[in-house]
């Protein structure tokens, strides 16, 4: 992938390793927008010189008002970063988990689909162009404390297996981001072992510049979660993940 002349939309890149990620672009030589809910993020993102969008991906109209705003500002868009989620804690003893697990899918899933489904005309008629998914490590050696953001995100990696089968022959790639824990979004607090940010990311450019670009990008920190089952290690470390289940409420003991 060219870095040093394209023009890009981060969904959801307003923190963390969306707004890192729109950061490297630019400094590699992209036109990079960024979109997201947060207005004061959008301002100063704005003053950094980013075009700058308001979208909710769990509402359609939202979506939709945005690609065209978009669109009508960037017409030479060519690549779209679906960044936008959440990862929530869930106790599934307690039935009152479901609200939290519809959260987490209509976010991190349905949001992808959405705007994936908002761009897609564009790009196939432009005949060129990338959409990059992002999951996670967890989509691939889940971490029972938070089951629906695993969930969710092994299923944005199957939806994105299909699409790139769907969109073949259209000059339109699809390459999945698939981070591990980053320290950024309070990750660090949570887990020491968490990848600095800064290193992620130079990893991450340094695998998109490849030639060809990758289908998934994987990070050296995120190899032994893609690849546990094929390892031999997948319910080892299961097993290891499930004794943070003492971060939920109630199950300290």
């Amino acid at each position: 992938m060219d870095l040093s002349n394209r023009t890009v939309l981060v969904v959801g890149g307003t923190s963390g390793i969306g707004r890192e990620l729109a950061r490297r672009f630019a400094s590699a030589g992209s036109t990079v927008a960024v979109a997201g809910r947060n207005p004061q993020a959008l301002s100063e993102l704005a003053a950094e010189g980013f075009g700058t969008f308001g979208i909710d991906v769990t509402d359609d109209f939202s979506v939709a008002a945005s690609r065209d705003a978009v669109l009508a500002r960037c017409p030479e868009l060519d690549t779209v970063v679906t960044m936008s989620g959440v990862m929530l804690l869930e106790d599934l003893r307690d039935p009152a988990h479901f609200e939290t697990a519809r959260t987490t899918i209509d976010s991190n899933l349905l949001g992808t689909i959405r705007v994936i489904d908002a761009f897609t005309p564009h790009l196939i008629r432009r005949g060129a162009g990338t959409f990059m998914t992002v999951t996670s490590g967890i989509a691939f050696l889940p971490f029972p404390p938070m089951p629906s953001y695993a969930a969710s995100k092994a299923a944005v990696h199957a939806y994105s297996e299909a699409l790139r089968a769907q969109l073949a022959g259209t000059g339109v790639d699809v390459v999945e981001l698939v981070p591990p824990a980053v320290a950024s979004a309070g990750q660090e607090k949570v887990n020491p072992h968490a990848l600095p940010l800064e290193d992620f990311a130079t990893e991450v450019m340094g695998l998109l510049s490849q030639d060809p670009t990758p289908h998934e990008i994987l990070v050296k920190g995120v190899l032994m979660h893609r690849w546990a089952e094929r390892e031999g290690t997948y319910d080892g470390l299961v097993a290891q993940r499930a004794k943070a289940l003492t971060m939920l409420p109630g199950r300290q003991n």
